[in-house]
């Protein structure tokens, strides 16, 4: 640790970030081996519009990280509130991610996810090593819309969806 940045100044930094809702995502892949792997992510971005770019983080540690690490493409799903159950699920055991009909088979074999608001297929094109985490970039190449719903929001350790403030 940084002899500037204390022991509190760590506490603040997590409780800061655990007050700051962020819409969550699913990153799914295939393994070089042929397995789904999938993980939840608060860290998906925006990038650029043209062309369409976006960025996630991940640990370099997660059990999904060899797929992310080794593989061209990727899947980005969007989540609603309604998909709160499979956001669960994909942060749960990763043994337990991909058993169920939750997901088929999509374009380039990618996991896709049923029901979600939308999902994109993307390819990599940089992984940024940071500390024992990763910035990846990727070239967002197809994808759909699923129903509208309202997003699924992290914040404060727990899922919500978003209200109207009039």
């Amino acid at each position: 640790m940084d002899e500037r940045f204390t022991a509190d100044d760590l506490t603040a930094f997590k409780q800061a970030f655990r007050r700051h809702a962020a819409g969550v995502a699913v990153i799914t892949a295939r393994d070089t081996d042929g397995t789904p792997v999938g993980f939840t992510a608060t860290s998906l971005a925006s990038l650029a519009a043209v062309p369409p770019l976006a960025t996630f983080n991940m640990a370099r540690t997660a059990s999904a990280w060899h797929a992310v690490d080794t593989t061209d493409r990727v899947a980005i799903h969007m989540l609603g509130s309604r998909n709160r159950p499979v956001a669960e699920r994909l942060s749960g055991p990763a043994a337990e991610r991909f058993l169920g009909d939750h997901w088929h088979e999509g374009p380039h074999g990618l996991p896709i996810l049923n029901d979600v608001t939308a999902w994109m297929t993307a390819r990599i094109l940089q992984r940024v090593p940071v500390a024992g985490n990763a910035v990846v970039v990727v070239h967002v190449e197809e994808g759909a819309l699923g129903p509208d719903d309202a997003p699924l929001l992290y914040h404060g350790r727990a899922y919500h969806a978003p209200r109207p403030l009039d």
